[in-house]
């Protein structure tokens, strides 16, 4: 946490530098006049915002410290674009892009890109190279067994991590004191083990000691304890193949828990309320639209004119979906009639021409105005803006592990698939890859991406059958 505001005060402090100068170049150097100073202490404001709205949303540093010279160069250039590009289009929301001054933009964006990335680069090289070996950085002591001591603090040294520098290392079953390891000396072994670390310059403990007995261990950390040192014990099973490991308290325990994929809670708050907002608009259009709707599906077919369906939400909830009906009455009874011209390979069904729907909802399918009703369902929490597809109790009924991660988010109205294709894929491990990929590559950033992906694609009836 430490690190994300501290590189987002960086980030700040560049931009009204770089803007500051790109005034004073546009202004003193490249032609001198005066120039309105309150509009453009106003637009400065809204860089500074849409600074922080770009580390909030793109969480664009959360990598900060691994990303090499070519990384950061090209993050550098991708956030400075967006900045330039969100200035543009907020100044011609507000109509004051008349005011501006069109090669401040230019000038700007040089030279925010140039400032940010030696900023950046001479912030990395300054912790790295002071603050990890300064006395105010974690001290870390290593234990382990010889025949992994190559291995782990391989693994920690490669990890970058900035807060912590390993000092010494212990070779839990060998006498190795002495020798030194990837540049760190080993201090002790098991018999002199708590002996020589009450000696030490020693803030944090980590051990890695597969095999060895529980009862050990515990009796390690709780002497460690006594010391007031903070202890991570690696905990092998799957420590390589799940990042996404971590400690809680449960019920008083203790508790070691694993997780395929993991989700920032600030950042899920942030979908949650784009969430209410999304569903809020998006209710009063369909309250405009849904007069003329229910009279054009009244005159079309007998029947009601919204259409219910139990749908399976997140990790197994149940929950009624909501659609405009688009199809006759009878649809679900005649579905077992038609399974065999099924064109999905797979769970889903879909096939062109289905007679099952009427003309008018044919029209509201291309357009995609039966699903404005699920505005409902995501202002309630069933279902979100931006998620996977909820199946149907049937298809659910026929899941494996495989496809039930499908269901470890909440489903969207939208999602990857449908803007990769819509009804265009045929093959439903196609669709569950896609879903996959959306979850395990969740962000801000990919939601608003999606979200302005499918208006092109309904405005467009991309893949819409």
């Amino acid at each position: 946490m430490m690190e994300t505001y501290s590189i987002l005060v960086i980030d700040i402090l560049c931009v009204v530098v770089s803007y500051a100068l790109a005034l004073f170049i546009r202004f003193n150097i490249i032609h001198y006049e005066n120039y309105p100073k309150q509009f453009h202490l106003m637009v400065g404001a809204y860089i500074v915002i849409l600074c922080l709205l770009y580390n909030m949303f793109l969480d664009a540093n959360r990598n900060f410290f691994t990303r090499g010279y070519y990384q950061e160069f090209y993050y550098t250039v991708r956030y400075t674009l967006i900045l330039v590009v969100g200035l543009v289009v907020v100044l011609y929301l507000l109509q004051q892009s008349y005011e501006f001054s069109r090669s401040v933009y230019g000038i700007f964006a040089v030279l925010n890109i140039l400032i940010t990335y030696a900023i950046h680069m001479a912030f990395k090289k300054g912790i790295w190279k002071y603050y990890r070996k300064s006395i105010n950085a974690e001290k870390m002591l290593v234990i382990t067994k010889d025949i992994l001591m190559e291995e782990v603090l391989g693994n920690l040294i490669k990890g970058k991590e900035w807060y912590y520098d390993i000092t010494a290392a212990v070779v839990y079953d060998a006498d190795r004191k002495g020798s030194v390891v990837r540049g760190v000396p080993v201090v002790a072994s098991k018999d002199d083990l708590y002996e020589t670390v009450i000696q030490m310059m020693v803030d944090e403990v980590f051990i890695c000691l597969p095999g060895e007995p529980l009862i050990e261990i515990r009796d390690m950390v709780q002497q460690f304890e006594e010391m007031g040192l903070t202890c991570h014990y690696n905990v092998d099973l799957f420590s390589h193949s799940n990042p996404n490991t971590y400690v809680q308290q449960m019920a008083g325990y203790s508790v070691i828990s694993f997780a395929l994929k993991t989700m920032d809670s600030r950042r899920l708050l942030i979908k949650r309320l784009i969430d209410i907002l999304g569903a809020v608009v998006g209710l009063a259009g369909t309250a405009v639209i849904t007069p003329f709707v229910a009279a054009a599906i009244k005159i079309d077919s007998p029947g009601p004119i919204f259409f219910s369906q139990t749908r399976i939400g997140r990790n197994g909830r149940r929950f009624k979906i909501w659609k405009f009906r688009s199809m006759y009455t009878d649809a679900e009874e005649r579905k077992k009639e038609l399974e065999a011209q099924n064109e999905i390979k797979g769970l889903m069904f879909k096939m062109e021409g289905d007679p099952r729907i009427t003309r008018v909802g044919k029209f509201i399918r291309r357009t995609s105005i039966d699903e404005t009703p699920q505005f409902l369902n995501i202002l309630v929490g069933d279902m979100s803006l931006v998620g996977t597809r909820p199946p149907t109790e049937d298809e659910f009924e026929q899941y494996n592990g495989y496809y039930r991660r499908r269901l470890s988010i909440t489903p969207g109205l939208t999602g990857l698939w449908q803007v990769s294709g819509r009804s265009d894929i045929q093959d439903f491990e196609e669709i569950v890859r896609l879903d996959l990929e959306y979850i395990d590559n969740w962000s801000l950033g990919l939601d608003v991406k999606i979200l302005i992906m499918t208006v092109f694609a309904v405005l467009g009836r991309k893949g819409s059958k």
